[in-house]
């Protein structure tokens, strides 16, 4: 009797076992969801807070939301990076335009364009500015070639002059004026 009753003991601690280690493994394993949207702050040249944007997925790509202030008034070149690093004061860490098919810059530009090229950024005589725009060359679900949800981030970079949005690799945008990251 003593023996039946080890066993049937024994048996019992080895499902409960086995049943927390299921739950364990289920949970581990499990994705979390693809974010809905991705916010970032912007910095200027003197690391000064500049603006804010927010990407959010929509169908078939990334909206884009950018407010700015204390930017030089005039029309200023907007492209996604690849890179989520933005020190100031050239912002050359946040790297080259986010370009996973290896085109050229450029809207205009018939071998173009990078998934990171955007319609051009205007700031008023105030140097405030919004922008709104959506590219359906980049979405926010990982694994996909065009994510920008990768181990690197991605960043949004404000140049200092027009996009003349045929020229590669930057439009003659000239400087990096202001820039933020995301992971």
């Amino acid at each position: 009797m003593k023996k039946i009753q080890i066993m049937v003991t024994a048996g019992v601690s080895l499902l409960i076992l086995s049943g927390c280690s299921a739950a364990k493994t289920t949970a581990v394993t499990e994705a979390a969801p693809p974010p809905t949207s991705v916010s970032l702050s912007l910095i200027g040249s003197n690391n000064q807070p500049v603006g804010k944007a927010e990407l959010t997925a929509v169908k078939d790509g990334v909206q884009l939301d950018v407010q700015v202030s204390g930017l030089p008034p005039g029309v200023h070149g907007i492209h996604i990076h690849e890179k989520a690093v933005c020190e100031a004061p050239t912002f050359d860490s946040a790297g080259s335009h986010f370009n996973p098919q290896k085109k050229e810059h450029g809207f205009l530009n018939p071998k173009g364009f990078h998934a990171g090229d955007l319609p051009n950024l205007v700031v008023d005589a105030q140097g405030n500015g919004t922008f709104r725009a959506v590219t359906k060359s980049a979405v926010l679900v990982p694994d996909k070639p065009n994510s920008l949800i990768k181990p690197d981030g991605f960043s949004l970079v404000i140049h200092e002059k027009e996009d003349d949005l045929k020229t590669d690799p930057s439009g003659n945008s000239g400087k990096r004026i202001a820039c933020g990251g995301a992971k």
